[in-house]
């Protein structure tokens, strides 16, 4: 996170954008960093998406299994009792 930080003050630090100071930046400089920040941002937020994702899914299998699991030994449990 401290990288992003970092890339984010350089991107601010080129484009001479302080509080103090009027910028004299192009608009098209200041467009290219807004439009760098959101591929960035749309990409993180590809990657997470897809970890969520994989999370749940890895979720629902484990769970499948324990449904599965449990299930045979309520039967083996029936079958024990009926013997």
């Amino acid at each position: 996170m401290s990288a992003d930080n970092a890339t984010l003050s350089a991107q601010v630090k080129k484009l001479n954008i302080t509080d103090d100071t009027a910028s004299d930046t192009a608009p098209s400089d200041l467009v290219a960093v807004v439009d760098d920040l959101l591929n960035q941002l749309s990409s993180k937020f590809s990657n997470l998406s897809g970890e969520l994702i994989g999370k749940m899914d890895e979720m629902s299998r484990r769970l499948d299994n324990l449904e599965a699991t449990i299930q045979a030994g309520n039967e083996q449990g029936r079958a024990d009792n009926e013997t």
